[in-house]
């Protein structure tokens, strides 16, 4: 296969310097590619030259077929992008290397929406869409050579052209490529019913053909006496069409009617309307069978009349009637409006067309809107989805993300608690710092800890994504509130018993809602987080009640501090509860119920004022607290064996809520001979059960025991032990 018959083509629709320009790209690619050969055996040079003259049939400019000629050199040859721009300028140069950089995607999942993210990839990184025209010339040039290759590379590539290439054809309503497309895929993917396909329609097409002549002589006369011109031509059925149509709508063969249609093409819409009604008044039209798509076109460009009618011998018929450009839009889609079209009148320099091709049904109009190609040509050289990037995950699945999204944004998007644990990130297999900005086709990989305490407030300001920003706040205000209102609890409690108040009385509604309502906050519980996490200290808090309660009250009548008592667990001497103080015998002990410690976890004591030592597990946030104070009211202390306590441990399950999920969670825990002291559930706006359970557990492996067990139910997706 030689330059001749492609130079011959362009000269019949382009200019003395595209012919010049593709010779020279034909020679420069058969040196580049010399000696090289394909799967069948065949030059390698003959595959560059077949996607050329796929493209030069839909009149596609020379700057394209030159790209095409040369869309292998790169990857395949010892040439370089740098050679290919010196040689032939960087208009050629952008296309052959977005060529190359779409052929780098790797097509891994099956899911629709992965795919459609894909091909949305494929525009993004394409910049400009004679990228992807090159692309799917190439393609349908290697379905077509297909059979060279083995089984299993015919199916992968199959499936990804019927999945990835095709529906872009779609898209871009280049008809004329993707017919072919699918049926070759068919041909691959489901042989059997191919071939059966062709054989139905190969034993009725004597019969079809005679029919069809039929009705175009019918019509002809009715034309030639209205003195209207038109080319009628029957359409044969796509076999993918059918295919699709038998498995979706569960029918046979001969129960798919528009096996049969007339095409109709004339110079103008007046045109269109006349010849409908002549069809109207010749066959009885059925019900619910006519589209105009003149007046309300397909999103892809796609024009035409369909109507389908009981034609002769009551045999329905389908009718498509088009103009010429009409036709031309269809079969070629985006590449019918390439090249600029003599009588357009242009004014109009409205760039709203650059924010995005919706989908491409405005080139119809924006062509006439151009004084030249050149002009044209530059419109359609933009980025589809300057809004969007999109990155894989390890796994190969596709995320798209805002532009201008961080690492953090993509772990939000993957779960809420990657993001709240995420602690860095690889790129690309790198790691990276978390304000990196990604890019289309990084390859992503979040790093946790479980050990993390959540989100920091400085991501707020360099997340982009509003699902991120939202599930950092969410984490603050619930997450973290819980914990800081624990905590403000805890400080304040302190703060009045230092002051001789009596927190019992002192914490109630009615003292802490005045004080609140001085410092700006609408709630007690505001004003306690805001103690919790720093914000009011709980000395402001107290001495603004000691005023309050001197302006109603003499001083002396402030009521004491009265005798502490436990009302939930008094404390025991050590050789109860299986703990003993290093170096001390026969002292007060508790369990903290702030961290809940059970044999196993690392402990320490906390001497507490007249209430002995208080016992907490090490990385319990108060006992980190108390230390950063510089408080020195510690003692070491050890668990001692003793098989009959039992201690009490709260844990928070997670799970996507169904019917009975707490019941089987409730059966698990009895199964292990766990007793339950307390529970609660509740459904949260993503429709997650979360549920907490209070249990008596011997110790550590006992814990993890059940832990493990209630994480085998199905749609349990996190189980934690928590702090109270």
């Amino acid at each position: 296969m030689g330059v001749e018959r492609l130079s011959q083509k362009v000269a019949e629709y382009g200019s003395p310097d595209d012919v010049v320009l593709v010779k020279r790209a034909y020679e420069y690619a058969y040196k580049a590619h010399q000696g090289q050969v394909r799967k069948s055996g065949e030059p390698y040079i003959n595959h560059p030259v077949a996607v050329a003259e796929i493209l030069a049939g839909m009149e596609l400019d020379g700057v394209t077929l030159a790209a095409a000629l040369l869309h292998d050199v790169v990857e395949d040859t010892e040439v370089s992008d740098e050679d290919l721009v010196k040689e032939f300028g960087p208009e050629v140069g952008a296309l052959v290397d977005g060529v190359t950089k779409l052929g780098r995607i790797k097509y891994m999942s099956k899911e629709q929406q992965q795919a459609e993210n894909l091909r949305k990839m494929f525009l993004a990184m394409a910049k400009d869409i004679r990228v992807i025209l090159i692309k799917l010339a190439d393609r349908l040039h290697n379905m077509r050579t297909l059979k060279h290759l083995p089984p299993e590379k015919q199916a992968r590539i199959a499936r990804e052209t019927l999945e990835i290439f095709a529906p872009l054809a779609h898209r871009l309503g280049i008809s004329t490529i993707k017919w072919e497309l699918e049926d070759t895929a068919l041909r691959y993917l489901n042989p059997q019913q191919y071939y059966r396909i062709v054989n139905l329609m190969a034993k009725k097409r004597r019969e079809r053909e005679s029919y069809v002549t039929e009705v175009i002589e019918t019509l002809k006369s009715k034309f030639k006496d209205l003195n209207i011109k038109a080319d009628l031509s029957g359409r044969p059925k796509h076999i993918y069409s059918i295919y699709r149509k038998m498995v979706n709508q569960n029918k046979q063969f001969n129960e798919i009617y528009d096996l049969l249609a007339v095409r109709v093409i004339v110079d103008n819409i007046k045109d269109c309307y006349a010849i409908l009604g002549i069809v109207h008044t010749l066959w009885k039209p059925m019900p619910g069978r006519f589209k105009d798509y003149i007046a309300m076109p397909k999103a892809n460009m796609y024009q035409s009349l369909h109507t389908t009618v009981v034609g002769p011998h009551g045999q329905p018929l389908e009718i498509q009637i088009r103009t010429w450009e009409m036709h031309r839009t269809a079969e070629y889609g985006i590449a019918a409006h390439w090249l600029y079209k003599e009588g357009k009148s242009a004014s109009s320099n409205d760039t709203a067309f650059l924010q995005k091709l919706a989908w491409f049904r405005e080139i119809l109009e924006w062509q006439q809107d151009f004084k030249d190609a050149q002009e044209f040509m530059e419109t359609l050289k933009i980025d589809l989805f300057s809004d969007e990037v999109f990155v894989f995950t390890p796994k190969g699945d596709v995320i798209s993300l805002p532009a201008g999204s961080v690492p953090i944004d993509f772990a939000y998007r993957i779960h809420t608690d990657i993001g709240n644990r995420c602690i860095g990130a690889k790129i690309n297999g790198k790691i990276v710092p978390l304000d990196y900005k990604l890019h289309t086709g990084d390859i992503v990989e979040i790093l946790t800890s479980k050990h993390t305490f959540g989100p920091s407030r400085d991501w707020l300001k360099i997340v982009k994504s509003s699902q991120a920003k939202s599930k950092i706040r969410q984490w603050f205000k619930k997450e973290k509130r819980e914990e800081n209102i624990v905590k403000g609890k805890e400080i304040l409690t302190n703060e009045f018993r230092k002051n001789n108040l009596d927190p019992a009385l002192y914490m109630s509604d009615k003292y802490l809602m005045d004080i609140a309502a001085k410092f700006n906050f609408t709630k007690e519980e505001d004003l306690i987080a805001a103690i919790g996490y720093g914000a009011v200290s709980a000395q402001q808090v107290v001495t603004r009640l000691l005023d309050k309660l001197r302006k109603e009250a003499p001083p002396t009548e402030v009521p004491p501090l009265p005798e502490i008592k436990e009302p939930i667990r008094k404390p025991r001497r050590q050789h109860d509860v299986g703990v003993r103080v290093k170096g001390v015998d026969n002292l007060l002990i508790r369990f903290s119920r702030c961290c809940n410690p059970v044999p196993g976890d690392e402990i320490i004591g906390y001497v507490t004022r007249g209430r002995g030592v208080s016992i907490h597990r090490t990385d319990c946030p108060n006992i980190i607290n108390a230390k950063k104070d510089g408080e020195n009211r510690f003692l070491e202390v050890l668990w001692e064996s003793s098989p009959e306590n039992c201690y009490n441990v709260d844990i928070e399950v997670t799970g996507l809520d169904r019917r009975g999920l707490m019941n089987e969670v409730m059966n698990v825990i009895a199964e292990t001979k766990t007793d339950i002291t307390a529970m609660t559930g509740r459904t949260d706006k993503r429709r997650m059960a979360v549920m907490h359970f209070s249990i008596n557990i011997r110790n550590v492996d006992h814990l993890h025991s059940v832990v493990e067990k209630i994480k085998r139910i199905k749609d349990i997706y996190t189980v934690r032990r928590i702090m109270q």
